[in-house]
């Protein structure tokens, strides 16, 4: 029974990998927002059903990492980049009616961008009020009475104040609340901590061959070029690469602030062109955080801190009768690796060629976008119950990890706890 059972959910996921494969470019073609990498939006359009838990037990403690929400880009230089470009061009007569349509919404975005560069905006506060009233509603029982809600956040401050929206919401649906908020370097060795090493193996020779080799033929857009210039000779003296893509993020970016609805830039690219760019981003993401095989697969162990701290922090927890919740708010760059180190869903995998990436499902675009979190539930029948079982959910949704499943999407917290303590002693050691 046990092997047949897992032989029907390698199936099953092989068959869920195997379809999705198929759809990058039509879940392009239904969200053309999707295609944005880390700047998606958060998709709490519909939620997810959640399995019911075995039979007595009941939700009692939740650890949390969650990305800040919706903000603005974290600075100018991708806003100058095609700027500077098209105003240059406009100087010199090279423009076409579009084209100066196009520098016109460049100029707009940028003064609406002017000192607000990585600011939350307001789409990232609903976002943060969202994911807290919705755990709360999922898990009431961890919310009772003067619960003790833990929170913290790196020294950002949209991650401050995605924090304090989260927190506002939990206390205005329960005022018992006995809530912490901080802020501080102190804690950063874990909430955001970036391996030098491993940053500085990032990049290989390898890796930088490998993308180069995969960009080649996603990286210009002769038609844009003919959109936005008069003068096919002065299309030559353009760096065209890089006007088309900060054109592009600059349009995908807008729908984290209120300019989404206000600038026409998106309508300039094709489906084919999203498409493009969702491929170099997400193959960008895979080895500069992911395990990819290219740099020795050991880039999510720069989250080795967070995770181990997290696990001693349960272990504190569930010992207490009432622990409550621990909340830590950060950024993209700890919830991609965090994902990859867990597992989750198959993130861990080690795809040696960039253009499989996409048939074998590994798209980063499902992780972090906007507002992501990873969301560990704990259970028990009761404080003296020691068969403690655990749930976690990436951006609320249930998961798979690479662990005994018979009760999956549950776990044995002593399971999970052995099965990641000893990945984490084995990469120390």
């Amino acid at each position: 029974m046990w092997n047949n059972r897992m032989l029907l959910t390698g199936l099953l996921l092989c068959v869920a990998v195997a379809s999705g494969a198929q759809s990058a470019f039509n879940m392009i073609s239904r969200n053309r927002n999707i295609s944005a990498s880390n700047y998606c939006i958060y998709p709490d359009s519909v939620e997810p059903p959640m399995t019911e838990a075995p039979r007595g037990k009941k939700p009692f403690y939740i650890s949390h990492y969650g990305r800040h929400g919706s903000r603005y880009l974290s600075n100018r230089k991708g806003y100058d980049i095609p700027y500077r470009i098209l105003t240059k061009a406009d100087s010199l007569g090279k423009l076409t009616p579009t084209g100066k349509q196009v520098l016109q919404d460049l100029r707009m975005i940028l003064n609406d961008s002017e000192g607000r560069w990585g600011d939350l905006t307001g789409l990232g506060k609903r976002q943060s009020r969202d994911i807290a009233r919705r755990m709360m509603t999922h898990f009431p029982e961890v919310f009772e009475g003067c619960a003790n809600i833990d929170a913290r956040s790196t020294t950002v401050n949209r991650c401050i104040l995605s924090m304090g929206s989260a927190m506002q919401q939990m206390k205005a649906l329960n005022p018992a609340l006995n809530i912490s908020m901080k802020a501080s370097k102190a804690d950063l060795w874990y909430m955001n901590y970036q391996d030098t090493l491993l940053r500085k193996s990032m990049e290989t020779p390898a890796t930088q061959e490998a993308y180069k080799k995969f960009c080649a033929k996603r990286i210009k857009n002769p038609r844009l070029m003919n959109l936005l210039f008069n003068d096919p000779e002065y299309v030559k003296e353009v760096d065209e690469e890089w006007l088309n893509y900060y054109v592009l993020k600059t349009a995908l970016i807008q729908q984290n602030t209120k300019m989404g609805g206000k600038s026409n830039l998106l309508d300039l690219f094709t489906f084919e062109d999203l498409h493009r760019f969702w491929q170099r981003e997400n193959a960008w993401w895979y080895f500069t955080y992911g395990p990819s095989p290219l740099n020795g697969g050991k880039q999510p162990f720069t989250q080795r801190f967070l995770l181990r701290k997290m696990i001693a922090d349960a272990d504190s927890c569930i010992r207490l009768p009432k622990p409550g919740v621990q909340l830590r708010y950060g950024h993209e760059t700890v919830v991609l690796p965090l994902t990859c180190l867990l597992g989750i869903n198959g993130f861990d995998s080690q795809i040696m060629d960039l253009e499989q990436l996409e048939p074998s499902g590994w798209w980063a675009c499902l992780v972090f976008p906007m507002a992501s979190n990873i969301q560990i539930i704990f259970y028990r029948s009761s404080p003296k119950d020691q068969n403690v079982l655990v749930k976690v959910l990436l951006n609320e949704k249930e998961v798979r990890l690479p662990l005994p499943d018979a009760l999956a999407p549950y776990y044995h917290w002593k399971d999970f706890r052995d099965y990641y303590l000893k990945k984490l002693n084995a990469y120390e050691e």
